[in-house]
């Protein structure tokens, strides 16, 4: 199992280290990290049982990522993870709720679901998602798993033109083979929106493409969080070289 002590980040001045949460209170506060990021951030509609707790259904099937500042004694950034049995306990994967999926059922027991990705507002210089990152390389690797899926939110403040347009220059670019397209259960409307402007990718999607991963469809439109989400998938072998190096520690 990922231990905290095993990736810790080089930033002077702070002691961060990443590993899975090793209990309910370390959960806890990974949840109330997303529900300042999300909801008091973001301003997404999160239906929460708890004040200030962003938690769903899939929280308690998931495995849950974080990076510790361990001088500060918080947690700074998270990822949630939802393997192919805990998948199949919950009932599917979150994606499926935005995305029919059909084309990737022989890949399931496979798959490994990444979401719910932020970091603390003081805490966003790129130390910590390489460890997050760094993190989830390393699962996959212990884990033996080949595929990772997630969607990656585009920001709608605009009502959804810059989204359009990057997905118009993605598909051009990183768009993943026709076996592995995905549908949105709620399309963004593109025949309504521009496509022509000069939008840049977000720094997560950014780094997702940058180290290999495929775009497979349209995107869907979130209206909890008034995002536009991009289906994200990741064969570990189409890893980028550098990227190989430097998380899973590959000599090719």
């Amino acid at each position: 199992m990922l231990q905290k002590s095993q990736l810790p980040a080089t930033r002077p001045g702070r002691n961060l280290h990443v590993g899975l949460a090793s209990c309910e209170t370390e959960i806890l506060e990974a949840q109330k990290l997303r529900y300042r990021v999300f909801a008091e951030e973001m301003g997404a509609r999160l239906a929460t049982r708890t004040p200030g707790v962003d938690r769903d259904i899939y929280d308690p099937f998931c495995e849950h990522l974080i990076v510790r500042d361990e001088d500060a004694g918080r947690i700074v950034g998270t990822y949630r993870i939802l393997s192919p049995a805990a998948a199949r306990k919950v009932g599917g994967y979150y994606s499926e709720n935005e995305f029919d999926i059909t084309r990737l059922q022989h890949l399931r027991s496979r798959i490994v679901e990444i979401g719910r990705s932020c970091i603390d507002a003081d805490y966003r210089s790129g130390a910590v998602i390489a460890l997050l990152w760094a993190g989830l390389a390393r699962y996959m690797q212990e884990n033996g798993y080949d595929y990772l899926i997630g969607c990656a939110s585009v920001s709608m403040a605009d009502g959804g033109h810059a989204a359009a347009s990057l997905y118009n220059r993605l598909k051009e670019t990183h768009l993943a083979p026709l076996e592995y397209h995905v549908f949105p259960r709620c399309p963004l409307p593109l025949e309504l929106l521009r496509s022509d402007l000069p939008a840049e990718a977000p720094p997560l999607i950014k780094g997702y493409l940058r180290a290999g991963a495929w775009v497979c469809g349209e995107p869907a439109w979130d209206p909890d969080f008034n995002t536009a989400d991009l289906p994200i998938l990741m064969p570990m072998s189409k890893v980028d070289g550098k990227y190989a190096k430097h998380f899973l520690g590959r000599k090719d």
